[in-house]
């Protein structure tokens, strides 16, 4: 099995890893190592029974360890992306996260880093980026694209051919119409319904969803990551194999360093 670091220790990190436990119980793939946190007051200290084993920097000691970023929240819904870069690991460092209890469609592929989590549906030729993540029974219909960094919430329904572009975060329950964008670092409110665009930069909230004010989009500069562990910070996971590909209607078991379980062989796309 090959070992595998949480990057952040919030509320997500701690999902992703019952995620990976999930796998492991199916099929032996990742050895849990621990949780890595800028956050001082946490290190030597344990979470769901793994250590904190100290700071980002750390993960420079272990040479081929694969890593999977945990960290991201409403509040600063870019931090992942700075934690990636700052992390500087190329793709075939970063695990690739599908809990078992997921349902990929055929022809639908999963880039490096990002983490699927129980419930999860994606249906036909659903495109998936880079480090996203996507939270219990979000719903991606046919001929969808995730952009890299991107966020989707819990219980999110996103209509057919929907693109979300990278670093864009979808707040709990939000449901967006078919064919609509949602531009690079926007935020949509939990429980929106948006029926149209919504341009790069932008919070949008409501039924219908309208524009609330302006955020910050990732490509903006932006200082080191802070840590995550005060922060209530969100997770996120890749494969050694870069992506994950779909299974047809069966289950998702989990893309670790053997083949994908009751599925077809990973595709590899470009993060």
């Amino acid at each position: 099995m090959r070992g595998l670091v949480v990057v952040g220790a919030g509320g997500f990190a701690r999902e992703t890893v019952a995620a990976v436990r999930a796998v492991n119980d199916l099929r032996p793939s990742w050895q849990l190592l621990g949780f890595l946190d800028d956050d001082p007051a946490l290190h030597g200290t344990e979470r769901v029974g793994l250590p904190v084993l100290g700071g980002l920097d750390r993960m420079a000691e272990w040479g081929d360890t694969a890593a999977v970023v945990c960290v991201g929240n409403p509040r600063d819904h870019t931090v992942r992306q700075r934690v990636v870069r700052r992390l500087g690991l190329p793709a075939d460092r970063y695990a690739t996260i599908v809990h078992p209890g997921a349902h990929i469609g055929s022809a639908c592929t999963i880039g490096p880093g990002s983490v699927l989590l129980a419930g999860v549906v994606l249906t036909a030729e659903v495109t998936v980026g880079a480090h996203v993540a996507v939270m219990p029974h979000a719903v991606l219909t046919h001929d969808g694209r995730v952009g890299d960094h991107a966020t989707i919430a819990s219980g999110v329904r996103l209509g057919g051919g929907v693109v979300l572009a990278p670093g864009a975060y979808l707040g709990a329950g939000a449901l967006v119409r078919e064919g609509v964008t949602i531009g690079e670092g926007s935020l949509v409110g939990m429980g929106a319904v948006v029926l149209r665009d919504v341009p790069p930069g932008e919070v949008w909230v409501g039924n219908p969803a309208r524009r609330l004010r302006g955020t910050v989009p990732p490509s903006s500069p932006a200082g080191p990551a802070p840590g995550t562990g005060s922060t209530q910070a969100e997770s996120i996971g890749a494969g050694p194999t870069g992506a994950a590909r779909g299974n047809g209607t069966r289950r998702a078991a989990a893309l670790g360093p053997a083949p994908v379980a009751r599925g077809a062989a990973p595709k590899t796309v470009g993060s």
